[in-house]
């Protein structure tokens, strides 16, 4: 009898564990400590997971070392350089602890300037390398304005891997797949926040819930029409939306949420399927420059949070501009 207890324990699963088996799952995190303690595949950053993990003690070594490389320089751009090796700092060190990528953010005052966003582009990978990381390892992550998907289609010509985030929109996910880009990151949880807070409820039903619909549409979308770019659904608020879209081709999941996952058993189901996907009712969208930005336009959602997410991201990289330049070297 204790045999048979033994075996059954052994047997049970995590949900973190069954939703492995339908979606890639990869940290939203700069905290190198929870990205070892989950095994996720991929992970994502930005310049607020950064600022985060910068503000203890735990990572001074890069912010040191930041410090040191950025070299001798004009003022303006001896800070530039030095959130640019910290971003790249922080990139290797959850390189070395997952095998596959890292998504790096570009700066969020470029989002409007194709050429700024290549060269930032560029200038990572450059880093990167001179680390000995190929760039079949790194995701430059860029707003997803017009701008900024144009910015990454040409990127990609030359071999440069790019997530387009802040993405909210179903506009802004036919123009990334028209433009060939490798990655997609809509906003689950944002999208959620938003619909929340203009109805005036605590809550809105998971079969209602309005973020897990647009990531539902975009990959029907995706997959009836072929599209090779991949959907990683982000920005989640609770374990629901990331079940309700097991199936989706990766999963970018914060730490607490992890953490939820995995203290609970039970099997996920994959909700997301290319089978179900091509049967879909789901009409091909014709794109030019004009028609995005009027359609973008239309959703109010989509238009506030995109340009809200610029806004802090940038707020948050000048503050983080501010903790490091101040260290002593």
């Amino acid at each position: 009898m204790a045999v048979l207890k033994r075996a059954s324990a052994a047997s049970v699963t995590s949900q973190l564990e069954s939703l492995r088996r339908h979606s890639v799952i990869v940290a939203d995190s700069g905290d190198i400590d929870s990205i070892a303690r989950f095994r996720p595949q991929d992970a994502t950053t930005n310049p607020s997971l950064i600022l985060k993990a910068a503000q203890g003690g735990r990572y001074q070594h890069l912010v040191q070392a930041a410090l040191a490389a950025a070299g001798s320089r004009s003022a303006a751009r001896w800070n530039e350089a030095v959130l640019e090796h910290l971003f790249v700092g922080f990139g290797r060190e959850i390189l070395a602890l997952v095998p596959g990528r890292v998504s790096t953010e570009v700066d969020a005052r470029f989002s409007f300037d194709a050429a700024a966003t290549e060269s930032k582009a560029r200038r990572f990978i450059d880093l990167y390398d001179a680390g000995g990381i190929g760039r079949e390892r790194i995701l430059i992550k860029i707003a997803s304005t017009w701008e900024g998907i144009k910015a990454a289609e040409r990127l990609e010509r030359d071999g440069i891997h790019c997530n387009l985030t802040l993405l909210f929109s179903f506009a802004q996910a036919v123009a990334c797949a028209d433009a060939g880009v490798t990655l997609i990151s809509p906003f689950v949880g944002r999208i959620y926040d938003w619909y929340r807070n203009s109805r005036g409820v605590a809550d809105i039903a998971p079969a209602d819930d309005p973020g897990v619909a647009s990531v539902t549409r975009i990959y029907e979308y995706y997959k009836k029409f072929g599209h090779r770019t991949q959907v990683m659904g982000a920005s989640f608020r609770k374990t629901t939306q990331i079940t309700d879209l097991a199936g989706c081709d990766l999963l970018t999941i914060s730490p607490d949420l992890l953490q939820k996952l995995a203290a609970t058993t039970g099997e996920v189901e994959a909700k997301l399927t290319v089978a179900s996907a091509r049967s879909s009712n789901v009409e091909r969208m014709p794109l030019d420059e004009p028609a995005f930005r009027w359609q973008h336009n239309e959703d109010a959602m989509a238009t506030e949070k995109l340009a809200e997410g610029i806004r802090a991201f940038d707020a948050d990289a000048s503050k983080l501009a501010a903790l490091v330049v101040a260290l002593p070297v």
